[in-house]
């Protein structure tokens, strides 16, 4: 194995292995959206079943429960996209994994191959050798 070969398999090696990291990423981050989505809207939920209730506040308060619940409603809004923009990052990340992988695999076997037709060449030479 010539050390640019090993250099370039290893830097292969690594790019996937980074982007494989860069993918769980955006997958751990879009799983933090969508927690922050579905509380986001527990909340409004709850806000809105509590505004039925007879002893609640919400009859002398209505605009502050009102515009409490748009805020919940309006950060779920805001925690769908950004699950979704991650969502995005993360196949985008698998499709530069996957580029990086087959670039990697490549150059290993392309250096197996080199590795192989060099000693069979050497066996010939060998062989082709003239006895002294």
């Amino acid at each position: 194995m010539t050390t640019m070969a090993a250099s370039k398999n290893e830097r292969l090696a690594r790019l996937a292995k980074l982007q494989h990291r860069l993918k769980a990423l955006h997958e751990t981050r879009q799983a933090i959206h969508r927690k922050e989505a579905a509380a986001a809207e527990q909340e409004a939920a709850e806000l809105a079943k509590s505004f039925d209730t007879p002893d609640s506040l919400s009859a002398l308060f209505p605009e502050l429960y009102n515009k409490q619940i748009g805020r919940a409603l309006a950060r779920r809004e805001q925690s769908l996209a950004g699950a979704s923009r991650e969502a995005e990052k993360t196949t985008m990340a698998d499709a530069r994994a996957t580029i990086a992988e087959r670039a990697y695999r490549k150059a290993r076997n392309e250096e197996e191959r080199v590795a192989e037709e060099r000693g069979i060449l050497e066996v010939l030479q060998q062989r082709l050798k003239p006895d002294d």
